[in-house]
């Protein structure tokens, strides 16, 4: 089953009015109103019949996911609330369903965000439409188109930090499906004045800003840039940096979008190249020098800046110094060449830049327009987004703005005239009687400004061609001779006496009343401005460049290709190019989207009525909702019609059987409307004023709340009687459910009752049994008691037997040790004592010969002569002692605590060193002798004596002889542990790994 879709209105939940015919009462004080109770809702989006008015948020609205185009996919325009996206549908439809061209316009001042909505469209139609790879391929080089173009042709001012400052009209090409084939991108004047120069607040052109933060060293090595924006006088350092701005993440955006258009890489490359050059040529600087013959001319200070130049763009440089410096005029047959000054000078320097700029630009377009085109040569069809400057007026108002003016003139002539023509057209096609609007007429402006003979681009252009003196006060006499009497036409030069004393108007300006509003022109530039003159030897220089792009550019310095006659002026190009957009969309279905900028410090939540209410005056919103509803103010099919207001009557409600216009009819009678309040067409019905529309939408709101409520009513009922059967059902269940479980439960009662009783039954014979079972094992316990006792009672009388038997040869073997010992001590004794006799006789003989021998050498010595044969003796001993030493020495066994008794008594301390030293070394010898396997065996020895220690007596004689040799080196560790020789046991995984004795 389809899931059923819940249509609205644009009148349902409205925030003041969704559509500006429908606003009640209509005068500037109501529109402005609604605009900012809209806008402070975040309602951004209004309509004046099929034009969407769009007041600029100044943040992030989430109003464009991809949910939200699903939302007004194949809607109605007025089925949902106002919105860019329903426009957008609606121009798409018409051209894919009813195969009409297309047109987009949207207009508004700098700031109010016409660039963002041109994407918004552009990103719309790349959702809706087919998918594929082609297709896909086509839609991404489209939109992707927009970031190449705005680097180069937007820039910073004060009302906008991405201002667009260019004209642009895409032509967006379908196929017979609607899905996107390709583009044609057109460009109206460029503000090339930028590039040399930019008011106090703004910036140049997002490139220059892009290059050199974003570049790479090496890049900018390759380009001879640097990083730092005051090195170049072509940029203004009061603004280089934008708040939210990430020029160096912009600058990677440029170069991944041009991939994904089609440039190449050595395309690439010239670009930046020649936007090097540009930057460049701000630095270069003259000075001034006299010739011989009296004329000044300029020479250049640093040649440096030159040179790069000249090797960026492949130029010789001793020929573009030259054309820095001279000027050559050339007539039929001859050629003239004069000096330039210093202003000359600086005058051709920025042309050439301003020059290379816009034809670069204009070979971007050109560029992109070969990548995006049609590749197929079937019948297309076109929808075209013009994003163009608004209306501007500033404090000082030049030439550009005079042309700006001029094309928003022209778009507010087609504007009203295509506006009127739906209109008429719809009231034919539907069968009303179509009534005469009275409206202003603009064309009077526009013939002031293009007519061919009188009008001022015709008397600019006059007055830059023809010889003598032309000035800028020329041009303005001539203008106050010729329209003086134009009613839209202001200066206080003219004849007319009215403007005289008009203090407001300065004799160097004039006023032009547009449809806007009044405007003042400072008519000084307007002449150098419209001739956009560059030298010819300029031309000729950059032809002979070696850089492929830049000679592309200027082929009019091709020296074979001389033409003498003079190029166009800027006005009458632009006239000529207007003229050609004016035609193009005469033959289109236009659309348009008005941008109102809210306040100028761009930011959100403010709302400036004055400024909002100046763009409303000069857009001509309140003459467009005059226009829309001088006839009829509401109009709607009869089926959408019928939908909405059929609960009114009681014939419609619920279902209307018949046709939808027989239906209507019914309402409108049963309500009693009058009848010049509305008329029928074939298939709308027409409603003449808003409040009988609104009169419609409170019936329809009282008529819902009857609705709601009988509803209710209703619901309530069925709710409570469902509810009621429910609990009578639920009763019926629980009883029955009741009944089982009473007898489920007085089943299991008797069931546990058998149970229990076979239990007590069951309990008492297993209890008899137990009984007899303990008497028989009781009284097989008592007869192995009985028997215990007694064996235990013989076996202690034979333990007493053989206790007394062990004690008596205990006493004989002790009185028997004593015997020997009380022996061994006489014989002892006796021995001590002839040895203390032995020695008392050697000492004396040993005394009485060193007597002898003293008396004997005495008279060989001196007196002092003592000390020496003390020493002389005490070294005798001594060797002796060594030597005696060497003979005795014991076993290299580390158990053998034999050691040789000291000769001496001084000698003892020395004996003990001796003894350790040699235990240590017969230690260290023993270890050596030890084998890994070995080392293993004894720590397991050593291991096992330390778990049996004092824990069995007999243990030592368990074991093999074998065992016992083996068993030295434990012993010999436990007993140096004990001597405080400390042998270091080392270990590894709880295994013995060596002994060492430190």
């Amino acid at each position: 089953m389809a899931k059923m879709e819940v249509k609205t209105s644009l009148l349902d939940n409205m925030i003041g009015v969704g559509d500006m015919v429908l606003l009640e009462p209509l005068n500037e004080e109501t529109f402005i109103n609604n605009l900012k109770k809209r806008f402070d809702h975040s309602e951004i989006y209004t309509y004046i019949g099929s034009v969407v008015i769009s007041v600029n948020p100044y943040r992030s609205l989430p109003i464009y996911s991809p949910e939200k185009v699903e939302d007004y996919r194949n809607r109605n325009f007025y089925e949902l609330s106002p919105h860019i996206f329903a426009l957008s549908d609606e121009a798409y439809r018409s051209l894919r369903d009813q195969d009409k061209d297309q047109c987009i316009l949207i207009t508004g001042e700098s700031g109010a965000g016409k660039t963002e909505a041109s994407k918004l469209v552009m990103s719309y139609v790349a959702a809706v439409c087919g998918k594929g790879a082609e297709v896909n391929q086509v839609k991404e080089q489209l939109l992707q188109s927009n970031p190449v173009l705005e680097a180069f042709g937007n820039a910073k001012t004060v009302r906008n930090d991405n201002s667009s400052r260019f004209g642009k009209y895409m032509d967006i090409e379908f196929d017979f499906k609607g899905d996107p084939l390709g583009g044609v991108i057109s460009n109206y004047l460029l503000e090339k004045s930028r590039v040399v120069k930019q008011p106090r607040g703004e910036r140049n052109f997002h490139v220059f800003y892009q290059l050199l933060s974003g570049a790479s060293e090496e890049l900018l090595s390759k380009l001879k840039l640097e990083r730092d924006f005051s090195r170049y006088n072509y940029l203004s350092l009061d603004s280089a940096t934008v708040n939210g701005v990430d020029d160096a993440a912009n600058f990677r955006t440029i170069r991944n979008a041009m991939q994904i258009v089609g440039f190449m890489d050595h395309e690439v490359e010239s670009i930046l190249e020649v936007v090097a050059a540009v930057l460049k040529l701000g630095n270069i600087e003259f000075k001034p020098e006299s010739r011989v013959n009296g004329l000044d001319e300029s020479k250049i200070k640093d040649k440096n800046e030159l040179k790069e130049i000249c090797e960026l763009t492949g130029i010789d440089q001793s020929v573009l110094e030259r054309a820095f410096s001279f000027r050559t005029v050339e007539a039929k047959q001859e050629k003239v060449s004069t000096t330039l000054n210093v202003a000359q000078a600086y005058y051709a320097r920025d042309a050439l830049a301003k020059n290379l700029y816009s034809r670069l630009f204009s070979w971007l377009i050109n560029r992109i327009n070969e990548s995006i085109k049609a590749q197929t040569k079937v019948r297309k069809k076109v929808m075209g987004v013009l994003d163009i400057y608004g209306f501007e007026i500033f404090e000082d108002n030049s030439f550009e703005q005079f042309i700006i003016n001029y094309c928003n003139e022209k778009l507010q002539q087609i504007f009203i005239e295509l506006t009127l023509k739906e209109e008429q057209e719809e009231y034919i096609r539907e069968g009303i009687e179509w009534t005469h609007i009275d409206y202003f007429n603009n064309a009077i402006i526009c013939d002031l400004i293009e007519n061919n003979t009188n009008g001022i681009l015709a008397m600019l252009d006059e007055e830059c061609l023809r010889p003598g003196t032309v000035t800028d006060e020329t041009f303005l006499e001539k203008l106050n001779q010729v329209c003086a009497t134009h009613q839209h036409f202001e200066s206080r030069m003219s004849k007319c006496s009215r403007f005289l004393n008009d203090t407001s108007l300065p004799h160097s300006c004039f006023r032009i009343q547009h449809y806007a509003g009044k405007v003042l022109y400072q008519v000084e530039g307007f002449v150098d401005k419209n001739n956009d003159l560059l030298y010819r030897d300029l031309s000729q220089a950059m032809w002979k460049a070696g850089h492929a792009l830049i000679k592309s550019l200027f082929p009019e310095g091709n020296p074979a290709k001389i033409n003498l006659k003079r190029p166009p002026t800027a006005g009458s190009q632009f006239k000529a190019s207007v003229a050609t957009l004016m035609k193009n969309l005469q033959t289109k279905n236009p659309n348009y989207i008005r941008c109102i900028k809210p306040n100028d410090k761009k930011a959100a939540h403010i709302f400036n009525e004055a400024l909002v209410c100046h763009q409303v005056r000069y857009l001509g919103l309140l003459e467009n909702v005059r226009v829309r509803r001088a006839g009829y103010a509401f109009r709607q099919a009869y089926e959408p019609c019928l939908e909405r207001y059929k609960m009114l009557c009681k014939q419609t409600w619920p279902h209307w059987k018949g046709p939808a216009r027989s239906g209507v009819e019914v309402l409108f009678n049963e309500l009693e409307i009058p009848m010049e309040e509305y008329s029928f067409g074939r298939s709308k019905i027409f409603i003449r004023n808003p409040r009988t529309l609104f009169k419609l939408e409170d019936l329809r709101k009282q008529r819902l709340e009857d609705l709601a409520t009988l509803i209710q009513k209703i619901y309530r009922g069925w709710k409570c009687r469902t509810h009621f059967l429910l609990m009578k059902k639920s009763q019926i269940v629980i009883a029955a459910w009741y009944r089982r479980y009473a007898q489920q439960k007085r089943y299991q009662q008797i069931k546990r009752s058998a149970l229990v009783i076979q239990s007590y039954i069951r309990g008492w014979k297993a209890r008899k049994i137990l009984r007899e079972l303990k008497h028989q094992k009781r009284c097989k316990e008592a007869v192995t008691t009985i028997a215990a006792y007694w064996h235990g009672t013989q076996a202690r009388r034979e333990l007493r037997r053989l206790k007394e038997e062990a004690r008596n040869k205990h006493a004989i073997a002790v009185i028997w040790a004593y015997w020997l010992g009380s022996k061994a001590r006489r014989e002892l004794k006796r021995l001590k004592e002839e040895a203390r006799r032995k020695h008392a006789v050697a000492v004396i003989w040993a005394y009485w010969l060193g007597l002898k021998v003293r008396r004997e050498y005495r008279k060989f010595f001196r007196a002092n002569a003592g000390k020496k044969i003390y020493e002389f003796t005490l070294q005798r001993i001594v060797q002796k002692y060594f030597l005696e030493m060497k003979n005795k020495m014991p076993s290299l066994s580390p158990v053998d605590k034999n050691w040789p008794s000291r000769p001496y008594l001084f000698l003892d301390s020395t004996h003990k060193e001796l003894k350790r030293i040699f235990h240590l070394w017969r230690c260290k010898k023993y270890r050596d002798q030890f084998t890994d396997q070995q080392k293993l065996i004894y720590e397991e020895k050593l291991e096992a004596s330390e778990l049996f220690k004092d824990k069995k007596a007999l243990y030592p004689s368990r074991f093999l002889v074998q065992f016992r040799q083996d068993k030295v080196c434990v012993k010999f560790i436990q007993g140096s542990q004990k001597n405080g020789s400390v042998p270091m046991c080392k270990r590894k995984n709880n295994r013995l790994l060596e002994v060492a004795v430190p």
